[in-house]
């Protein structure tokens, strides 16, 4: 019974993490929503999520530590923050944009063509993050203290004074103690909804990933739907490994595999929302929940912290079971999903 209070009162901290642990595969997700509903399988995720988060840190770090060093000068965190979105995008859009030439331009196999992406973008981001810690002076010395703390910046008055008012509940910390990438992911989601669902080019995209033929038929330009939601998908994937390195692990660089493992709970997190960017909101923050639980029970055995772990995968599981079961067409992937588009079999 003490063990269940101890859970109960240490709730709010867990949520807390939760939220910030759930939305660096929150922006995985999206991203790859955005390229399924095109009807291109991206396995290439954790690949895109190691291409922005070094591309973000090495902008930021060359000129935090190299320019405004050289130049005796104090960097501006506005720009520092527009450096590292710039670089994560268009480096995130890139890898997004080889995967798109290998599916769509030369056929090859999605499957194959996305983790071979995952491998890349995992070794140019370990090869990169290495060469920045030799740079910096050995291994952990990467820093980039403006960039990271100007993303990780929240109103501290706010959230104190909301805190004294609902006490224990600790209302100013849950919804106001992150930085703003925090919210914009939350803004992404809600606006891919409904450019998904009110707007007339979400239409034409949702056909296209439906029935490629058929779209095409139609007069939909397929091959320019399919390059530009694989680009900006990869380059919104890409937002997740930039929020891991600036947010999570306050502007350094780490070769664990930490950033591949979180780009495969985005790929799961896809599934769990069966493609709808709404539920991947909630989604997100209850992976965040289970994969933490572990910390905020007392006298958990380490075989036990491995299977809490293993939590968010087996809730994906049971979801693609239910789903599949129950078959109800709004919550079925994309028809074209993972199928090459021969324009001559049309």
């Amino acid at each position: 019974m003490s063990g269940i209070l101890s859970f109960l009162s240490s709730f709010p901290t867990l949520l807390h993490s939760a939220i910030i642990f759930g939305t660096v595969i929150m922006f995985g997700s999206l991203g790859e929503i955005l390229t399924e509903k095109s009807g291109h399988l991206n396995l290439g995720v954790p690949g895109i999520m190691y291409l922005g988060g070094i591309a973000g840190l090495a902008g930021t770090f060359m000129y935090e530590n190299v320019y405004c060093a050289n130049a005796g000068i104090t960097p501006n965190a506005v720009l520092c923050v527009i450096i590292c979105l710039v670089c994560t995008f268009l480096a995130a859009a890139l890898g997004g944009l080889i995967y798109a030439f290998l599916t769509i331009s030369l056929r090859t196999n999605q499957n194959v063509t996305g983790l071979t992406l995952t491998i890349f973008g995992s070794g140019v981001g370990n090869f990169f993050g290495g060469s920045l810690n030799k740079l910096a002076g050995g291994v952990g010395q990467v820093n980039v203290k403006v960039t990271s703390e100007t993303f990780r910046a929240y109103s501290s008055g706010l959230v104190t004074k909301l805190d004294a008012l609902t006490g224990k509940v600790q209302l100013g910390t849950l919804l106001f103690s992150y930085g703003f990438l925090t919210y914009v992911a939350i803004v992404f989601a809600i606006l891919l909804w409904y450019f998904l669902t009110k707007t007339r080019t979400g239409l034409c995209l949702r056909a296209v990933g439906e029935n490629t033929a058929t779209a095409d038929a139609a007069g939909i330009n397929v091959t320019k739907y399919k390059y530009l939601a694989t680009c900006v998908g990869a380059g919104i994937s890409g937002l997740g490994g930039t929020y891991y390195v600036m947010n999570y692990i306050r502007g350094t660089w780490e070769n664990q595999g930490t950033i591949e493992a979180l780009g495969w709970l985005a790929v799961a997190l896809v599934i769990f929302a069966t493609w709808k960017p709404i539920r991947s909101i909630w989604g997100a923050y209850l992976f965040g929940v289970l994969y933490w639980a572990y910390n905020y029970i007392p006298g958990l055995q380490r075989s036990s912290i491995e299977l809490f772990k293993m939590l968010p995968y087996v809730v994906t599981l049971l979801i693609l079971i239910i789903v599949s079961l129950r078959r109800k067409p709004e919550d079925q992937p994309p028809a074209s999903l993972g199928l090459a588009y021969f324009r001559e079999e049309r």
